[in-house]
C-alpha cells in the first residue's frame, strides 16, 4: 500500500512500420482476477501483470442526447474494438507481454502464466479472451473537438462555436486521442485556457453604469 503498484511501463509499436508507438505496457505489482466498479480483485498469491493498452484506436464512439431532460445522462457508445486494426493491435500487445515475461531477468521468478494461460495461443483465442476480460482505462477524448468546420465544437481559444461566453476546458476538446495518459495534457489545457480567459477579459471594454 506504499505505492501505486504500476512500477514499470513501456511505449511500443504493434507494427514496426508505425511512425509512433500505439501500445502502452503497464506492468503491475499484482495480478488481477477481476476489475469491478469497486476496485481490483487480485489473486491471493505473489504475482505481476503486464497489461497492453491500445493508445491509438481507429474506432470512434458517439455521445448523444437521449432525453429532452437536461439533467438526464447522455447515451455514450465507445465502440471498442470495432476495427480489425484495433483488435490486432491488442493481440500483438498480448504477444509482446508474453515475450517480456520470457526474458532471462524474469524467467527465474515466473512459475507460470495464470491468465489467459499458455493454452490460449491463436489469434482467435486471444481475441476471444480480449472480449471477455478486456476493460477500458477510461481516457476518452474528443466529444467537443477543437477546430473549424461543421464537426468542430470549440475554436482554438476553446470558445463554443455559435454560443457567446461559453468555453469547454477539458480532455473533450482534444481533436484526437493522444498516445499516452490524458492527465498532464488536460492540466496543460487548463493552464492555457486560464491565460486566454485573462487575455480576453483585458480586451473587453468596460461599460460604465448610466
Amino acid at each position: 500500500m506504499s505505492g501505486n503498484g504500476l512500477y514499470v511501463g513501456a511505449l511500443v509499436r504493434s507494427d514496426p512500420a508505425l511512425a509512433q508507438p500505439d501500445l502502452q505496457m503497464n506492468i503491475s505489482a499484482w495480478s488481477t482476477i477481476d476489475r469491478t466498479r469497486d476496485g481490483i480483485i487480485s489473486h491471493p498469491f505473489p504475482a505481476f501483470a503486464i497489461s497492453p493498452v491500445h493508445l491509438r484506436p481507429a474506432g470512434r464512439g458517439t455521445v448523444r442526447l437521449k432525453s429532452p431532460d437536461p439533467l438526464a445522462p447522455p447515451e455514450i457508445r465507445f465502440n471498442f474494438l470495432r476495427t480489425d486494426y484495433d483488435m490486432q493491435a491488442v493481440i500483438k500487445g498480448m504477444r509482446i507481454a508474453r515475450n517480456i515475461a520470457r526474458q532471462n531477468a524474469l524467467r527465474q521468478i515466473v512459475v507460470e502464466e495464470v491468465l489467459p494461460g499458455p493454452a490460449i495461443a491463436t489469434d482467435e483465442q486471444l481475441a476471444d479472451d480480449v472480449r471477455k476480460r478486456g476493460v477500458s482505462n477510461l481516457h476518452p477524448v474528443g466529444s467537443c473537438g477543437m477546430g473549424h468546420g461543421p464537426n468542430a465544437v470549440v475554436d482554438p481559444r476553446l470558445r463554443v462555436h455559435g454560443i457567446g461566453g461559453l468555453r469547454v476546458v477539458d480532455a473533450s476538446v482534444m481533436p484526437a486521442i493522444i498516445a499516452g495518459n490524458t492527465n498532464a495534457p488536460t492540466i496543460m489545457i487548463a493552464e492555457k485556457a486560464s491565460d486566454m480567459i485573462l487575455q480576453d477579459a483585458q480586451t473587453v471594454p468596460i461599460r460604465k453604469a448610466a
